[in-house]
């Protein structure tokens, strides 16, 4: 049971999270200052519905993050791309690209999860205008959570989305 919490939680969230939205504008309202310590107490409603320990912030900022992302989003579904894969999407010229590693540098120099969740809020509202790609946001809610224990990993899986996409044409991976 410990390990299907571990795998399935972050994915049975987003799809909570994606649902509530769409079905219920207060809700929406609500989950989209998640991510504002002035004004997320408004969330914990929600948070704390779906089993969130409101007292760990290891946790409860991740979520709440996630929460916020997902409802200025307006996301009808989880989408497939990492979140160095989307901020490379960001940017499609040659000389944009210094623009993008600096992005991506700032968020691998985070030392906590409070930090790494502060600077991945401007990035959605880049990635929301300018990539063509759908974040994957179980994942990252998954990579998170995990941030405190093992952050080396995780930037480590940033870097290599990040570079592995970076370069590449956005036409080859539009998602339809």
């Amino acid at each position: 049971m410990d390990n299907e919490k571990k795998t399935g939680r972050p994915e049975k969230f987003v799809e909570f999270v994606i649902g509530l939205c769409q079905k219920d504008k207060g809700a929406a309202a609500a989950l989209r200052r998640a991510d504002n310590p002035a004004t997320e107490y408004q969330s914990w409603e929600y948070l704390a519905g779906f089993n969130i320990d409101l007292e760990n912030p290891f946790e409860r900022i991740p979520y709440a993050t996630i929460a916020a992302a997902i409802s200025r989003a307006k996301a009808e579904r989880n989408g497939s791309a990492g979140i160095g894969k989307a901020i490379a999407y960001c940017y499609d010229d040659k000389s944009a690209s210094d623009q993008a590693k600096a992005r991506l540098r700032r968020l691998l120099a985070c030392d906590s999860v409070t930090e790494a969740c502060r600077i991945l809020r401007p990035l959605f509202s880049l990635i929301d205008s300018k990539a063509a790609v759908t974040l994957d946001y179980a994942k990252l809610l998954d990579q998170l959570i995990w941030f405190h224990r093992d952050s080396n990993r995780v930037k480590t899986a940033w870097a290599t989305d990040f570079y592995r996409h970076a370069g590449e044409s956005v036409n080859e991976e539009v998602e339809a």
